[in-house]
């Protein structure tokens, strides 16, 4: 009898589908990462910004989870996808020259999944941890060195910058995913990088809310209007991929990240350490994983993806990694992040170091209270980042000199010099307006950032002069 049983019961195992006989094993969550060009916090409908229209991404936004407080390591686009492609800080990975290759010897992320067992990929918009081939000299050098490594990193690597082509190598990945395998993808757009050219996306330049702290002036407006026009084109795009997923089956399984790669190039944004220059967007949205409609006031660095990203596919995060895993806020409202974060300015361009626009030293250190700005070449005054020659800053110029421009705009962007040391209560003053270093109500705070500064910059091996004199 118990003979009978028995082989029943196996018999019932091998008629009914796998899943009931044994828990069928899951498989890792996909991984899409959708990264905008010198895109600024707050300029999308989810991050309270009135004047735009991001639907597609307030959506994913709704379905996932908001990072109110997400900041990049660096104002630039090099130094800082090389630190969110590691997750390790620019100065550890000597990443703050501009156009430099990522070595060899530091590990990305992507490989780590490919290891792991993910068909990896990385598409769209030049990712620029390969160097720049911009100078014959240069490009000798790569070659002579082998320092193009991004080939042997990733399974799929292509490079464009049309917006068409941007789907198709989208496509083509996904459509060249072996059947059955967790699979990674990079998707890189120019928007809103300068040129501004999404005309018919832009919004009435009348109609828009302008900073604050800005000048509101009509060729202020208008150029402000086309870069908003730029993110309005890219949330079309973005609602391609988005919907896509959904038509392969795969929305269920697979983690959606939008984030900035850094601030906007706008006034005091890219190519500064002020709020605008790396405070970006980041939104994460995975159905199985992650509570829809939440928002966090967890305070996250660009060093904080691959960990995250690691941790959802289940493989080992390296010591080496000095990022945290942002999955604690997934179901975790409380989930605070670092207690503090740091960002570095480096050289931008391949320009000689005629003016701060392409030669600016800097770091800085900040909690969600206070922001300590440390500006090692004090003496050289403020230049805008890709927008020198446009029409509302040779404006604003023009009335500068002719003293018809507001005393208090006038400082802020047409000092002789800067402060060595800047102080910003980022609660009371967001836009980072009113210096208080020196001030003896900071005094005490003062010194307590320029101390985890000083440890910080020791701990990297950073070779600008320490913030605290001997």
């Amino acid at each position: 009898m118990i003979r009978k049983v028995i082989f029943a019961v196996l018999l019932l195992c091998t008629a009914l589908p796998r899943g009931y006989a044994q828990k069928k094993k899951t498989q890792p969550p996909n991984i899409v990462l959708i990264v905008s060009d010198d895109h600024s916090a707050p300029f999308l409908g989810c991050y309270g910004y009135s004047g735009i229209k991001t639907p597609n991404i307030d959506k994913l936004a709704a379905e996932g989870i908001l990072f109110k407080k997400a900041y990049t390591t660096a104002p630039q686009c090099v130094l800082s996808r090389a630190a969110i492609m590691t997750g390790r800080n620019t100065l550890d990975i000597q990443m703050t020259r501009f156009s430099a290759p990522l070595d060899a010897s530091v590990t990305s992320y992507p490989e780590l999944l490919r290891k792991g067992g993910y068909h990896t990929g990385i598409l769209g918009r030049n990712f620029h941890l390969d160097g720049n081939r911009r100078v014959p000299e240069t490009v000798a050098v790569l070659e002579k060195y082998n320092l193009e490594t991004f080939k042997n990193r990733v399974d799929f690597l292509k490079v464009t910058g049309d917006r068409d082509s941007i789907f198709a190598q989208y496509s083509e990945f996904l459509d060249n995913t072996p059947k059955g395998k967790p699979f990674f993808v990079q998707v890189g757009y120019s928007d809103p990088h300068r040129i501004f050219n999404a005309k018919s996306f832009e919004p009435d330049p009348q109609k828009i809310p302008v900073p604050s702290h800005w000048p509101d002036t009509k060729l202020l407006r208008e150029d402000f209007a086309a870069y908003l026009g730029e993110i309005q084109r890219l949330d079309s795009d973005v609602g391609k991929v988005l919907e896509d997923l959904g038509k392969r089956g795969l929305a269920e399984n697979t983690l959606v990240v939008f984030i900035g790669d850094n601030g906007g190039a706008l006034l005091r944004g890219k190519g500064t350490l002020y709020d605008l220059g790396i405070h970006v967007p980041l939104i994460m949205r995975h159905p199985g994983l992650i509570k829809a409609g939440q928002t966090s006031d967890a305070l996250v660095s660009g060093i904080d993806i691959a960990p995250t990203f690691l941790s959802i596919a289940g493989v080992p995060v390296p010591k080496g990694i000095t990022g945290a895993s942002l999955t604690p806020a997934f179901n975790n409202p409380q989930f605070a992040g670092h207690d503090h974060i740091f960002a570095v300015r480096g050289a931008h361009g391949q320009g000689l170091p005629t003016n701060s626009s392409n030669f600016d030293l800097g770091r800085t250190v900040f909690n969600k209270k206070y922001k300590l700005i440390y500006n090692a070449i004090w003496q050289i005054p403020y230049h805008p980042v890709d927008f020198a020659g446009q029409p509302f800053w040779l404006d604003l110029k023009q009335q500068h000199a002719e003293g018809s421009l507001d005393e208090k705009y006038s400082k802020l962007l047409f000092a002789d010099r800067r402060k060595m040391f800047e102080i910003y209560d980022e609660e009371n003053d967001p836009f980072e307006t009113d210096n208080l270093a020196g001030k003896p109500e900071v005094q005490q705070i003062e010194h307590e950032l320029k101390t985890r500064l000083q440890e910080w910059m020791i701990l990297n091996r950073d070779y600008l002069p320490l913030p605290i004199a001997p």
